[in-house]
Formats: C-alpha cells, sequence, structure tokens
C-alpha cells in the first residue's frame, strides 16, 4: 500500500505543480510520462520486471488502439463533411428554429444541434454563443441566463456526437462500443436535454413579449447560403451514418465510409479537386467566406488536429495499463470497496471521483480516464456492461467540466461569453441533471445494463478472454 500511496501521492502533486505553480496546462502529456517513469520504479523496486511493466504498458495501448483510430477518422471526416456543405447544411437548417418567443429554448437547442453536427462545445460557444450574447443583451436577457443556455446545449454534443473527442475517449477507456456508448447515454442525456430545454422555456417566458434582432443570425444563414452547398441532400451522409450505426457496424468502419462519402460530395457538390480534398483530410478545411463567426466555426477537422488528444489518450490508458497489470490498481480499490458493494454505491463512487479529478485536475479527459480505468474492474465484476461505465464517465466527467472556474472548460466559457463561471453556474442545467440522473438510474438499477440484457458489441467476458 505504501508503493501505490507513493505512485498516486506523486501523480497528484505532480499535476498541482503543473497547474497551479508552472500553469502549464499544455503539458498533461509529459506529467503523465512522469508519473509512468515512477509507477514503472515502484513496480520494479517490488518485484517486477521490466517485461511486466512493458507488457502493461503495451496493453494499455491496445486499449486506446481502436478509440484513436476512430478519433483520428473523425478528424478526416469533419474535414470532408465541412466543404462537402454537410456541416453548414445542419448549421443552417438549425439556425431556423430561432424564435422570438422561445429565445434561450431556441440557444439551447441550435447549440446542441450545432455541437451535435460540429462535435466541439468549444467552437460552438466561441461562435454561436457569442452571438447569442449579444443578441440576449439586446433583449434584456441576463447575460448569465443566456450562457447557462450556451453552454448546456454545447455540452450535449460534446457528449453525444460521434465526432467528439470526449465521446471517443469515454468509450475507448470503458472499452466499449462507441455507438453503443451513444446509445446508452441517450438514457441520461436525453432526458437531462428535455428537461433542461423545458427549463429554458419556462424560465423564458417572462421575456416573450421582447423583439430579437436576428440580423447577426442573417449574416451568418447568408454567408453559409452563399459559399456553401446548402441543400436537404446533404443530409444523407449523416443518413448513412445513423443507419450503419443502427445496423451496429463498428465505429472505425463508419467513420471511413462516412469520411469518403463526405469527400465525394465535396468534389461533385462543390467542385474541390481530390488534391484539395486530401490535404482537407490531413491539414483540415479553412474556411474563407469573409464572416468571422462562420470561419471560426469552420475551419477545423484534418488528421493532424487529432493528434493532441491521440498522443494524450495513448499516454494515459498507457499509465493505466501499466498500473492494472502491476496490481496497483485493484490495491487502490481495495481500500473502496465497501462504497461500491452495490450498483448505486458504485455509480456514486464513480460519479464523485470524476468530478474530484475535474476539479482538481482542471482537465476532463483526466476525470474520464483515471476514474473510468480505476473502476473497470468493478464493472467486470458486476457483469455490468462497458457502454453503462462509459456512460457514468460522461454524465459526471464530461458536463461538469464547465462548471469549474480554473478548469480548461470553465475558462474558456468566462472568456468566450464574458460571463463569470459562477454567474452561469446555476443556469447550466444539463450538467447538473445528468449526474443526478446516473445516480438515480444506479440506485434504482434502472438501465443498467448487465451482460445478455440487451446486444452489445462488446462486453468485458470478451475482451478478458481475447487477453487471455
Amino acid at each position: 500500500m505504501i508503493g501505490v500511496s507513493i505512485v498516486f501521492i506523486f501523480l497528484i502533486v505532480a499535476m498541482s505543480v503543473q497547474i497551479f505553480v508552472l500553469h502549464a496546462d499544455w503539458a498533461t502529456h509529459i506529467t503523465l510520462i512522469f508519473a509512468t517513469v515512477v509507477a514503472a520504479a515502484v513496480a520494479m523496486y517490488y518485484g517486477y520486471t521490466w517485461d511486466d511493466i512493458q507488457e502493461g504498458i503495451l496493453y494499455g495501448s491496445n486499449l486506446a488502439m481502436l478509440p484513436m483510430l476512430i478519433l483520428m477518422m473523425v478528424g478526416v471526416l469533419i474535414a470532408t463533411w465541412i466543404p462537402a456543405g454537410v456541416i453548414p447544411s445542419l448549421i443552417f437548417y438549425g439556425l431556423k428554429f430561432i424564435s422570438p418567443s422561445m429565445f434561450l429554448f431556441s440557444v439551447a437547442l441550435v447549440c446542441s444541434i450545432a455541437s451535435l453536427a460540429t462535435g466541439s462545445s468549444w467552437t460552438t460557444g466561441a461562435t454561436f454563443g457569442v452571438a447569442f450574447m449579444g443578441i440576449g443583451f439586446g433583449l434584456g436577457i441576463p447575460a448569465a441566463m443566456t450562457a447557462g443556455a450556451v453552454i448546456s446545449g454545447s455540452i450535449f454534443g460534446d457528449k453525444m456526437s460521434p465526432l467528439s473527442d470526449s465521446t471517443n475517449l469515454a468509450a475507448g477507456v470503458a472499452e466499449a462500443d462507441l455507438f453503443d456508448h451513444i446509445r446508452s447515454m441517450m438514457y441520461t442525456t436525453g432526458p437531462a436535454l428535455v428537461i433542461s430545454l423545458i427549463l429554458y422555456l419556462i424560465l423564458g417566458m417572462r421575456f416573450s413579449g421582447a423583439e430579437i434582432d436576428i440580423s447577426a443570425i442573417n449574416v451568418i444563414l447568408e454567408g453559409l447560403k452563399a459559399n456553401y452547398y446548402i441543400s436537404p441532400v446533404t443530409i444523407i451522409p449523416p443518413a448513412i451514418v445513423v443507419y450503419l450505426a443502427v445496423k451496429k457496424y463498428g465505429g472505425l468502419m463508419v467513420m471511413v465510409i462516412a469520411s469518403l462519402i463526405g469527400a465525394a460530395f465535396a468534389m461533385i457538390f462543390q467542385g474541390y479537386s481530390l488534391a484539395s480534398v486530401m490535404d482537407f483530410m490531413n491539414y483540415g478545411f479553412v474556411s474563407d467566406t469573409g464572416v468571422a463567426e462562420i470561419d471560426a466555426l469552420l475551419s477545423r477537422g484534418g488528421l493532424q488536429s487529432m493528434m493532441w488528444t491521440v498522443s494524450l489518450g495513448f499516454i494515459a490508458l498507457s499509465y493505466g495499463g501499466l498500473l492494472e497489470k502491476t496490481h496497483m490498481l485493484e490495491v487502490l480499490l481495495g481500500s473502496i470497496k465497501g462504497m461500491v458493494k452495490t450498483t448505486g454505491g458504485l455509480v456514486m463512487t464513480h460519479v464523485m471521483s470524476s468530478i474530484f479529478v475535474n476539479i482538481f485536475s482542471a482537465s476532463q479527459y483526466m476525470a474520464i480516464i483515471i476514474p473510468g480505468r480505476m473502476l473497470v474492474p468493478v464493472y467486470k465484476e458486476k457483469k455490468l456492461l462497458p457502454q453503462v461505465c462509459s456512460r457514468v464517465a460522461e454524465d459526471s466527467g464530461t458536463v461538469t467540466s464547465p462548471l469549474v472556474p480554473w478548469g480548461l472548460c470553465g475558462v474558456f466559457f468566462t472568456g468566450a461569453l464574458g460571463v463569470a463561471t459562477m454567474e452561469y453556474f446555476p443556469y447550466v442545467f444539463l450538467a447538473f441533471l445528468a449526474p443526478i440522473i446516473t445516480i438515480i438510474y444506479g440506485y434504482t438499477n434502472k438501465f443498467m445494463f448487465v451482460e445478455g440484457s440487451i446486444k452489445s458489441v462488446r462486453t468485458y467476458s470478451d475482451s478478458d478472454k481475447l487477453s487471455s
């Protein structure tokens, strides 16, 4: 237990120095490498050989392989869907839902559509969010309320979109299939979004008499229509993705097919050459419409854009694999077994651990990775499906990240929207509802899927057979 304590104390101290002393938020990879070195040294002190340590590192890397390949293809997919007109069309039609009498409701709904299409809460918040803040100010709606609606909608896509890095990361950490993970989240995120929209509708009723200035929205609509192929035809690629997901094709196959279709659309409808499309797929698409909001929103994607997250995923899961194979996580779990005797206790422990890591590390990635890998063995013991673990990870790690004032998401949204974290805090309804709903499900045993209860691409039993 002393060795395990040294490993985790070092991680805590190293993270603290990195974030609060060096202010080096970008250095998480290096901190984890140092932590891996310390863990390896402790393991060797207790008798493990270098071959044992390398086996653990490779075990973790193998867990990361498929989700990281999918994540790389997500970058390629985004870079083809934008010039193909797919993402611009989704955003265009989403903006059409703006209603003067339901502003806060519309803000949350449009931001959820935009973030679902792009897979990025930050991009949505920095573009549509900024525009909505200006409109809300003109209507006399408190900025904190508008910001709360923007963030609720934005983080919806960040945890539900197959294009999101956090969605892919959570599935990878829990060893779940990507689309099984997304389907599982519908049981918690779906009700959370619906309740949030109802609350925004009620909250916004007092402002229903105000006149809305849609000039900022019209500029975006006109810019999209003038520069991109806006047509219902562009709904075909997303429809194919949904069809393939329903048919339970693997996430990697779906991403490859969708990317190729997007590339074909970009050449057919937008007139791009094959060389240009290949450049987009590698380095990302750069929008040049002259409309700042559009260009900021649609200049993204590409294989290279995903390398930061991919490398973090490999390093973090290699660290976790080392801790698993040297039984350090098993020792740590022994100290909290009393809290996870029941399914409800397991979910509560997972949620609280994720929130704690979010507060401490200032990183939603760490909030997904560390508690997730620590508790996967307990989910295995209880014969729960991997998508239950990944769902709880997102219901706690992803959605609460904007509520931490010093966290990356909290700092970003405060800077982009001009509202302090503690001011918009009470109005980010989705961030409160998702953890509450997932805890209720844990204690009532609702939608806590065990092996054999529903069809699942992956189970922990299957993964154990493959690794043995």
